[in-house]
């Protein structure tokens, strides 16, 4: 049984940062559980597993927070390319509020340590997967087929992941502005 407290919450949430920002091994138990504001013992209570279980529990939550906010932005949007929009901002937002810190909240631990842990990697696949159906039924309710919406959907994903992490890596948001631009012509293109 999966124990709640306020204490485990922090240790997530702490977690969900730091591996965001530095990658899965940059990233120490000592730093974790002092950054969470915790003793270093409640790390193994709360996550029997270790390190590899907080991150794939990590991952998850930022999986399902990016989620969140996706399905927010695409609900109010009148159109797709004012989704697509939205969307690229509010991510363009992520990355200069944090000094160009936070990109994409799966990307750096799937690049890090997804190959060498089945956890971690199958919490980074649920969570691109989780962002890669909220678009693919958003676009499939935009007068799209289920087979094109799907391809397009991982189009879209793609084209908005390589951005951040060009935009990040750059510490310049034109990568990810010019993927939006690209997104909006093969969107129109689509939707007409």
């Amino acid at each position: 049984m999966v124990r709640r407290t306020g204490t485990r919450q922090r240790m997530l949430d702490t977690a969900a940062d730091l591996f965001q920002t530095q990658g899965y091994h940059a990233t120490g138990l000592t730093q974790l559980t002092t950054a969470g504001g915790a003793p270093k013992g409640s790390l193994y209570f709360h996550f029997p597993g270790g390190k590899e279980q907080l991150a794939a529990e990590a991952v998850r939550l930022s999986g399902e927070r990016t989620g969140a906010l996706l399905e927010a932005v695409l609900r109010d949007a009148p159109d797709a390319v004012t989704a697509i929009d939205r969307a690229v901002e509010a991510l363009a937002s992520f990355l200069t509020e944090s000094d160009f810190q936070r990109g994409c909240p799966l990307a750096t631990v799937a690049l890090d340590a997804a190959a060498e842990s089945e956890p971690i990697r199958e919490a980074c696949v649920d969570g691109y997967s989780s962002w890669h159906e909220i678009l693919r039924g958003y676009l499939a309710g935009q007068r799209l087929s289920a087979e094109r919406a799907d391809e397009l959907a991982t189009v879209v994903l793609a084209a908005i992941e390589g951005g951040l992490l060009l935009a990040r890596t750059r510490r310049d948001l034109a990568p990810l502005r010019a993927v939006a631009t690209h997104l909006h012509a093969t969107l129109d293109r689509e939707l007409s």
